[in-house]
């Protein structure tokens, strides 16, 4: 057996079964994260000492006769969740040396149902950015071509996992940051319902539409890490109080009678042919296995790209105007005045992404043109969530492409910003709208993946959990391992 091509469920079933400890499978993933990462640079720090000290806890508490189903699951997180006493970067310049004083809910929630982490996993700077190359510690590669991005902003969550270095990981979804990551790189990911998981710790990007949720190869362990991370959290305002479905018992549930919605707006220009080409096959297969399916219409989704492009650099503005080299994280050398201070710390500390992001949105933000952007943004998106209200009282799903073209060359959209924004085109709109969306594998275009995006209503979680599991009974996409790793 070997125990670094396993999947979470299978790890999980072979700990209760004593092939092997959580000992054993962290140190032999620790010596593939030393072997391989050099290659991928998906991780900002690797917490050897911490991880051995969780996996030999968790054998304790089995040896003890406790049983669960992450007692010694191992699994990585993006580096913006909050954990205490390890680097907590964001992927930037400015919180160099930042050890955080405490541990965020989702981390404290998959720490204390026996979880191993092995490391904080790179990112885009601030999440912000589709193809993880604005990361102050260097982009990560594409284990399908390593000359290609991974996606954004959980780049270093997916690299890892589909390089087969961890079996699962924690990223967040801010416009398509789990999803379109998830879709190049063969894996499988979920953005709840905004409000499903706590964002306590999370160092936030634009706080109305950062949501955190699992990366992992089969929707299976998507519902597994899901099922631990999902709950109220009183410490987060923005938590929903609503109980928590059974995400494992609703992946057998046969999908006849179940009503599938295409857009048409999905399917128009701008799409490559051959990634629609897979899409509809994924239909095809649904179809066989029960589903119906109607064509439908989101008519405001052309605005999503511009709206969400006002509303979370604003959002973002009023987020990082808290470092200012002050109280933590870089500070800038022998400063002159506070002025001074402010100024070189935060240009010297913030990337040019983020810088780009922080104007804009303090811009669209400022008097005179508050009402003409901001306003305007918030109204198109109250638009886009009307669209999705009225498109699911006719169907149970919404189901098209996670991006529109496979994963583009290092480099290849650096020049022009607006070129990698419209990447996210078919995946802002459930942060817009706050519904639950998942990704899942399709196949392959030039030997590079794609993903098929599902949307449900709000807190439907288990629905998409539970198509993409039916879908994966029939298909193999996702048991496909990039050569090499």
């Amino acid at each position: 057996m070997d125990m670094q091509q396993l999947t979470l469920s299978e790890i999980s079933r072979a700990l209760a079964a004593k092939q092997f400890s959580a000992v054993e499978l962290t140190q032999s993933l620790l010596g593939r994260i030393k072997q391989f990462d050099a290659q991928l640079n998906s991780f900002i720090s690797v917490t050897e000492e911490l991880a051995l000290q969780q996996a030999r806890a968790a054998d304790e508490r089995r040896a003890s006769g406790e049983s669960g189903a992450l007692l010694g699951a191992p699994i990585g997180h993006k580096d913006l969740f909050c954990t205490q006493g390890i680097l907590t970067s964001c992927a930037s310049k400015i919180l160099t040396g930042f050890k955080a004083p405490y541990n965020a809910t989702v981390v404290e929630k998959l720490a204390s149902a026996g979880c191993v982490t092995l490391g904080k996993l790179n990112m885009d700077e601030f999440a912000m950015g589709s193809a993880n190359e604005s990361s102050h510690y260097g982009p990560v590669k594409n284990p399908w071509n390593l000359a290609r991005v991974p996606g954004g902003s959980s780049g270093g969550s997916a690299a890892a996992v589909a390089a087969r270095l961890l079996p699962a990981a924690t990223g967040t979804d801010t416009g398509g940051s789990i999803r379109q990551p998830a879709a190049l790189t063969n894996l499988t990911g979920i953005k709840p319902t905004y409000g499903r998981v706590s964002r306590w710790g999370m160092i936030a990007y634009a706080s109305s539409l950062d949501q955190a949720g699992p990366l992992a190869r089969t929707a299976e362990d998507c519902a597994l890490l899901l099922q631990a991370m999902a709950g109220f959290d009183a410490k987060d305002s923005t938590s929903v109080d609503q109980p928590v479905d059974d995400y494992l018992a609703s992946l057998n549930q046969p999908l006849s009678g179940l009503r599938i919605g295409l857009p048409k707006e999905y399917f128009s220009a701008g799409l490559d042919a051959r990634i629609g080409a897979k899409v509809l096959a994924v239909v095809e297969e649904l179809k066989k296995l029960g589903a119906t399916v109607k064509d439908i219409s989101l008519p405001n989704m052309q605005h999503a790209i511009p709206a969400y492009y006002v509303i979370a650099p604003a959002e973002a503005s009023s987020n990082l105007s808290r470092f200012d080299g002050v109280r933590f994280g870089y500070r800038c050398e022998n400063p002159v005045n506070l002025e001074d201070l402010y100024k070189r710390s935060r240009g010297e500390g913030f990337g040019a992404e983020v810088k780009r992001r922080i104007m804009v949105g303090t811009y669209a933000l400022s008097a005179g043109y508050y009402d003409a952007y901001y306003i305007k943004a918030q109204q198109i998106r109250r638009l886009i969530k009307n669209d999705f209200v009225s498109a699911f009282n006719e169907v149970d799903l919404i189901l098209g492409p996670t991006t529109p073209n496979p994963a583009w060359k290092l480099g290849e959209k650096s020049a022009d910003p607006v070129s990698a924004y419209l990447e996210d085109i078919y995946t802002i709109t459930a942060n817009l709208a706050g519904i639950p969306g998942l990704s899942m594998p399709a196949g392959f275009v030039d030997g590079l993946p794609v993903g098929v995006q599902l949307l449900a209503p709000y807190f439907q979680e288990a629905r998409l959990l539970n198509v993409a599991h039916q879908y994966q009974q029939v298909s193999d996409w996702h048991q496909q391992t990039p050569a090499g790793f």
